[in-house]
């Protein structure tokens, strides 16, 4: 966004707790003013009490499209306009891929990938009228190295990858900008309230998955806070990143993943270019 120590208007999804609300209070500490959303807006009651004239909360349920032009109306009127957008608002589910259940993955999708989609949506109209604004969709670098038992949220994730990447190529020339987030493990409560786990459960996944104590999860050593400024501090650059990592996991995640990936397509490159047309069978135009 570029926009340095400029006033601007954040509308946060998921400001009640972890990186929503670290973010939340991060940018209104910086003299921003933040559009702070949650389904019960009676846990974002003490910023608007603190920040009075710059904060505002109003109720969003992201998986109710309603809810979401209500939410963005509202944001308009009380800030005339939404420089950025940050779709946080998301949640875990623990299954091996034969073990999910339609109903909850369901959910999840319409949480974690058509909510933000419909977010963007929403405020992009009145982005383009202005010619500025920046798009954070938060994701998860579990998109990129795809646990066992994540698969349904690693594919929400990379779903919103995907979309973020097509939308950065349409509305760059517009003068706007969309930046992916990827976080590794931080202390919130992602892996406790925020998670949903599948209760169908086949034993043959029991020790893959570390339901036998065989396998630990890591140490979540990001700090929320520290998330928070990196965030703001990537939005106020001249250039925004595509891309911003977030801890030293998600770092290590993102090269290892990278390495066998290539590894892998060198493989069979041979195998790979062998599809291609002879030379001599090639169109003037194909050639």
């Amino acid at each position: 966004m570029g926009q340095g120590q400029d006033v601007t208007t954040w509308f946060i999804t998921g400001s009640s707790g972890g990186l929503g609300r670290a973010l939340t209070e991060h940018v209104l500490a910086a003299g921003h003013q933040v559009v702070a959303t949650a389904r019960d807006t009676a846990a974002v009651d003490d910023l608007t009490t603190a920040y009075p004239r710059t904060a505002a909360a109003v109720r969003l349920d992201v998986t109710d499209r309603e809810s979401i032009r209500t939410a963005v109306a509202a944001a308009e009127d009380r800030f005339g306009g939404i420089d950025v957008l940050v779709n946080n608002a998301g949640y875990g589910y623990t299954a091996a891929v034969e073990e999910g259940e339609e109903a909850a993955v369901d959910r999840l999708f319409a949480t974690n990938f058509f909510g933000p989609v419909a977010l963007v949506k929403a405020a992009l109209p009145g982005m383009r009228r202005r010619g500025k604004g920046l798009i954070i969709n938060i994701s998860s670098v579990g998109a990129r190295i795809t646990l066992p038992g994540g698969g349904y949220y690693s594919a929400a994730k990379a779903a919103l990858e995907g979309l973020s990447g097509s939308l950065r190529k349409e509305v760059e020339p517009l003068g706007l900008r969309v930046m992916v987030v990827e976080p590794g493990s931080f202390r919130t409560d992602f892996r406790g309230r925020s998670a949903d786990r599948s209760s169908t459960t086949i034993g043959a996944y029991d020790e893959v998955l570390g339901r036998t104590g065989g396998r630990a999860l890591g140490p979540q050593r990001g700090e929320p806070a520290r998330a928070a400024a990196a965030i703001l501090t990537a939005a106020e650059a001249a250039e925004p990143p595509r891309l911003l990592l977030l801890g030293s996991d998600a770092l290590g995640g993102f090269h290892s993943a990278a390495a066998e990936l290539a590894r892998e397509v060198e493989r069979f490159e041979s195998l790979t270019r062998s599809t291609d047309a002879e030379p001599g069978r090639l169109t003037a135009r194909e050639r």
